[in-house]
């Protein structure tokens, strides 16, 4: 889990600081570190069953596969996981491994949902499985819910993605187009006792909403996926068909997701085996060695992503002129996930967006350095991490004669700062617990 264009990005020794601590960050999520030591307090469970068996789906579920591999193969009997195709996992022997798409799902992600469920056919009371949940399982485990295809579901995706809506918004929508999504996929596993290991990649970790809450009682109902849809003026945008299910819902013409209480759930615990504060912990404690005032601002970061940018620059702006709320040299730490609201045609995602926001609100500053990036290495549809940016991009844009607040109108923040050379790479990284952003002020 490494930055890989580190070299380049390294102009001046904040910056160096600010890469080695997002790097810190992305360590403190290895996701197979933190099921190994989840695995370490229900081993009295694993003992106990008569067979045990390991599914999963997500950006991060072939290193938490490894770590089932690693610390119980002995006992494992059978499995599968669903995985992105850029993802390898070649080390797993017992666990089946199938490919998916996202953000969107594919026919691929269909059929392997398929393959995965047959696995886990004639499982009885005195089975147990290990359900491996990290984000990008909402598109990977996917099964459309009887009256609605593929692509409807995918169009439905892609609008929603487009809309600004957030995460859990979009979650209670696909939820109820979904036959596995929204606590269903216990319907396929009862009645063994079932254990989620889950990795955090939605703000305050509710695990509802995490890949879709498959193993996890929903309480969104079909009115609040119709009420999200009016919100975002999505009505006449998404296919009639999806509109025309969920108003059958409200009616309690299609069943509701299971919920609170039901009795479906009576052997299901779900647990958060990592997240974005423990990360965000990781970035303090490295900044402070590196000898920074350190303010973890918070871990609940949401909103449109260029309004959060200018907030977040009145803050760099705030430490800079009156040593407050922290005193310099300053590093500023933030969790969380944005949204952006696409108008423009440009190319782009939430980090990069943030930071080209931070870099046009706060003008003239040199004595900053700001970055973002998404802590599963994918921002947007681009191939890039984030961003980082500081005095010297302005400086850059200059002798470019580019414009950020026209690349930031037109949502292109992806090709502004691949002109200015200031984009974060870091491949794939095998986990996902949110967004990391921070500021240093010197």
């Amino acid at each position: 889990m490494k930055i890989l264009n580190k070299k380049m990005l390294s102009k001046s020794r904040w910056r160096k600081d600010v890469l080695k601590i997002l790097e810190e960050g992305l360590r403190a999520s290895d996701p197979k570190k933190s099921v190994e030591e989840a695995l370490e307090g229900i081993s009295r469970e694993i003992k106990a069953a008569e067979r045990v068996f390991v599914i999963g789906f997500g950006k991060a579920s072939a290193s938490m596969a490894e770590a089932c591999e690693e610390k119980i193969g002995g006992r494992i009997v059978g499995g599968a996981i669903i995985i992105p195709e850029n993802v390898d996992a070649k080390r797993l022997r017992r666990v089946r491994v199938f490919k998916g798409t996202h953000p969107t799902p594919s026919e691929a992600s269909v059929e392997s949902t398929r393959r995965l469920i047959s696995i886990c056919q004639g499982l009885t009371r005195r089975d147990l499985v290990i359900c491996l949940v990290s984000g990008g399982g909402s598109s990977l485990l996917t099964l459309p819910a009887e009256g609605v295809t593929l692509e409807e579901k995918r169009m439905t995706t892609d609008i929603l993605l487009k809309s600004g809506a957030e995460i859990k918004e979009i979650n209670t929508v696909r939820k109820h187009l979904s036959s596995v999504k929204g606590g269903q996929l216990i319907n396929f596993l009862k009645p063994a006792k079932v254990f989620s290991l889950i990795l955090s990649d939605i703000v305050g970790d509710p695990v509802e909403h995490i890949a879709s809450g498959p193993t996890s009682p929903d309480p969104s109902t079909f009115k609040d996926a119709y009420d999200i849809i009016l919100k975002y003026d999505l009505m006449g945008k998404l296919p009639g068909s999806i509109v025309e299910r969920i108003e059958r819902g409200i009616r309690g013409e299609v069943p509701e997701t299971p919920k609170p209480g039901d009795k479906v759930f009576k052997n299901v615990k779900n647990i958060i085996v990592s997240n974005n504060m423990k990360s965000l912990a990781a970035m303090e404690k490295k900044a402070v060695e590196l000898g920074y005032n350190t303010l973890v601002l918070t871990s609940f970061a949401e909103g449109e992503a260029r309004e959060v940018g200018r907030f977040l620059c009145g803050i760099i702006k705030q430490i800079a002129t009156y040593d407050s709320p922290v005193k310099k040299p300053a590093c500023l730490i933030v969790g969380g996930e944005t949204t952006v609201t696409v108008k423009g045609r440009g190319k782009g995602g939430r980090n990069q967006e943030l930071a080209l926001s931070v870099l046009t609100n706060c003008g003239g500053l040199k004595n900053f350095v700001f970055a973002s990036i998404g802590s599963d290495g994918i921002d947007g549809y681009t191939d890039a991490a984030g961003a980082v940016a500081d005095f010297s991009t302005l400086e850059n844009t200059c002798k470019k004669g580019l414009n950020p607040e026209v690349f930031l109108q037109d949502n292109d923040s992806y090709n502004f700062f691949k002109q200015t050379g200031d984009l974060i790479f870091t491949g794939p990284t095998g986990t996902n617990v949110n967004d990391f952003t921070l500021a240093i002020v010197h």
